[in-house]
């Protein structure tokens, strides 16, 4: 597998949140006004483990469109060159979410591959399709919309 596009220090720069809600561990491709891949490596130390469900561990789905809105916050982020570590103030909000749709349990020891496609953006709105997948196999999408603010 080739070298990431962002690590998770470059990640943090990009996102105010932190452990244990970060929920992107990598950024694996992203190109401008179109797309961007993440990664969340699922482990069975995750906290949300213990109380979902502690003899059938299954990542909460609210969990997985979290991670979702998280990469696509990097994305706008990116897009418009802005960095949380250098302007705490300015801060991606989620606004909506639609057509959300769960297929299969995310399991400890998964790999969520995010893809989250650019449908529309217009001043500090931003809707993307958004897409995971654990090894190639559809877990869940949703459409969503963000606005970045001031917070």
């Amino acid at each position: 597998m080739a070298s990431p596009l962002m690590n998770i220090q470059q990640i943090m720069r990009f996102l105010p949140h932190r452990y244990p809600f970060l929920l992107v561990d990598k950024i694996l491709e992203l190109t401008p006004g179109s797309n961007i891949v993440g990664c969340k490596n699922v482990t069975v130390n995750e906290p949300f483990f213990t109380g979902h469900f502690p003899s059938f561990p299954v990542m909460p789905g609210v969990l997985i469109i979290e991670a979702m809105a998280q990469t696509g916050g990097i994305f706008a982020m990116e897009s418009l060159n802005i960095k949380a570590s250098d302007d705490p103030d300015t801060k991606m909000f989620f606004m909506s979410i639609d057509k959300a749709r769960f297929r299969k349990p995310v399991l400890p020891g998964d790999t969520l591959i995010m893809t989250l496609k650019l449908i529309n953006q217009r001043r500090d709105i931003w809707k993307f399709h958004g897409r995971a997948e654990v090894d190639g196999t559809l877990v869940s999408e949703a459409e969503m919309m963000a606005s970045i603010g001031k917070g």
